[in-house]
C-alpha cells in the first residue's frame, strides 16, 4: 500500500493489492479503512484513487467502498475516464471519496 499525505488537503492512494487467494479475508477493506482513519486524523476530507478502465474488479471494488468516479473527458465501456492520464493511450479512471 502506497499513500501520500503532504500539505495538500487531498489524500491519495496509489496502489493497494491483495493476492486473490487472500481476498476473502477483507485485507483490502481493512487497509483502506485504516488509511481513511489516518486521513481523518490528518484533517483531510477527500481521498483520490486511480485505476485502469479495463480493471473492472477495481472499479467495482472502489465504488463499493464509497468512491465516486470523477467525470473525465471521455468514456470507455460506459465508464468515465481521463484520456492519456499516464501517457499516450494510457487512460485512467479517477475516483474521489469524501471522508466525514
Amino acid at each position: 500500500m502506497v499513500f501520500c499525505l503532504n500539505q495538500n488537503p487531498i489524500a491519495y492512494i496509489h496502489f493497494v493489492g491483495v493476492h486473490p487467494k487472500y481476498r476473502e479475508y477483507n485485507i483490502g477493506k481493512r487497509l483502506y479503512n485504516e488509511f481513511f482513519n489516518v486521513v481523518k486524523q490528518s484533517n483531510r476530507k477527500v481521498v483520490h484513487a486511480v485505476t485502469s478502465p479495463v480493471n473492472k474488479v477495481s472499479i467495482s471494488y472502489h465504488t463499493k467502498l464509497g468512491f465516486d468516479i470523477d467525470k473525465g473527458d471521455k468514456e470507455v465501456d460506459g465508464v468515465s475516464v481521463f484520456s492519456n492520464y499516464d501517457g499516450t493511450n494510457q487512460d485512467r479512471v479517477l475516483f474521489i471519496k469524501r471522508i466525514d
